[in-house]
Parts: structure tokens; C-alpha cells; sequence
């Protein structure tokens, strides 16, 4: 009978010590839990954050601009971008989806956040694959509606303030690292590709468009 008193107390203390050791457990779990929430939750806003500050000043950049074009003696598509060398040297303006930045000269990471930018292929007259990227802010601008696009849509580029009129004859996507859309094209032709992310399945989305006229 004493042996059973005594293991009574024993089963309950030991007992009460699980009951603890959960108790710390679901509150180390439930804290690391809330502490990964909010440096997710923390990120997110981070990112959008510098979303809309890259693209509040590219249209800051993009307003100056068009000011410059309109009233200044000084040649807008031969002015360097802060510290940067590269140089705004024409306009993308894409009509249907309501789209018109200016590009830069060549591509860097800096340049990229900023604006859309060549990185292959000469600009018109001359015959060539001009190539110009853009980042897919999902929806806040810059290339991000580019798959709204369709077969025919015109596409300008204004260079030297001349239009040249492009037609759109092909979308798709391809991986990372095909680069058959920038070198594979007809050489005596002036042809325009498009390029972003899509950032869903990390493919690259394939805009190409042919010259159809000058305005």
C-alpha cells in the first residue's frame, strides 16, 4: 500500500513535468513561427517598397525627359543618368497597353531598375535585331503587362525624334538561357524583340515585331 502511495505523486509530478515541457515547446514553436511571419510579412513590404520607388522615379525621369525633348536646345537622347555612363538614347511606346518609357543605351543592373534598356543589336534604320529588356514588376509597370499584348499590335520606337512603327508577329516564351531570339533573326531586316521575366514559371517572355513604317 505505501508503494502505491508513493508512485501516485511520482506519476502525477512527472506528468505535470510534460505538461511544461509542451507548454515551453508551443511557445518556442508558436515564436520562431511569428518571428518567420513577420520577416516574411517584413520582406514583402520591403520589396514593394522599392517597387514603387524605382517606378515613381523613373516616371520622375520619364516627365524631365519629355520636358527636355520639348523645350530644351540639349539633345535628350545623349544625357547620362545620374552617376551612370549609360545614356537615354530613344522612347518605347507600346499604344494598347498604354506603355511609353524611355530606354537606355545599354544594360546594367543600376540602368535596369530605372528604365527598359537595349542589350543587342543596332538601333534604325539600320537593319538589325534591336533588343531592349525590361523588368516584370507584376503589374506596376515597366514590362509587367507585356503577355496582355497580341499579334499585330504596333509597337513605336522614337529615335532622334523619328517613329519607327513595328508589327508584332510572334509571342512566346523560352528558358533562361536560350538566346536563340537575339541571335537568330533575318539580317536584312529591321526587327524589334521584346524581353521580360515571367515570374511565375522563370521563363522568359518573347515579343517579336517587324518595321512597318516611319512616321
Amino acid at each position: 500500500m505505501n508503494q502505491i502511495l508513493q508512485i501516485i505523486p511520482d506519476n502525477e509530478k512527472n506528468t505535470k513535468n510534460d505538461i511544461k515541457k509542451k507548454k515551453k515547446n508551443f511557445i518556442s514553436i508558436f515564436i520562431s513561427c511569428s518571428i518567420l511571419f513577420f520577416i516574411t510579412i517584413f520582406s514583402y513590404i520591403h520589396n514593394i517598397l522599392n517597387i514603387n520607388k524605382n517606378e515613381n522615379f523613373s516616371e520622375k525621369l520619364n516627365n524631365n525627359y519629355n520636358i527636355l525633348k520639348l523645350y530644351s536646345s540639349k539633345d535628350p537622347f545623349d544625357i547620362p543618368i545620374g552617376n551612370s555612363e549609360n545614356k537615354i538614347i530613344g522612347n518605347i511606346d507600346i499604344p494598347i497597353l498604354n506603355l511609353s518609357y524611355p530606354f537606355f543605351s545599354s544594360l546594367d543592373n543600376e540602368s535596369l531598375s530605372i528604365f527598359p534598356c537595349r542589350f543587342h543589336g543596332n538601333l534604325p534604320p539600320e537593319n538589325s535585331n534591336l533588343c531592349i529588356a525590361g523588368h516584370n514588376y507584376d503589374n506596376g509597370k515597366f514590362f509587367s503587362n507585356l503577355h496582355l499584348i497580341n499579334i499585330d499590335d504596333t509597337i513605336n520606337i522614337e529615335i532622334n525624334n523619328i517613329i519607327y512603327q513595328y508589327s508584332v508577329y510572334k509571342i512566346y516564351e523560352v528558358s533562361e538561357l536560350d538566346l536563340s531570339p537575339i541571335y537568330t533573326y533575318e539580317k536584312n531586316k529591321k526587327l524589334l524583340t521584346l524581353v521580360t521575366c515571367n515570374n511565375i514559371n522563370k521563363k522568359r517572355l518573347i515579343v517579336k515585331a517587324s518595321y512597318s513604317k516611319t512616321l
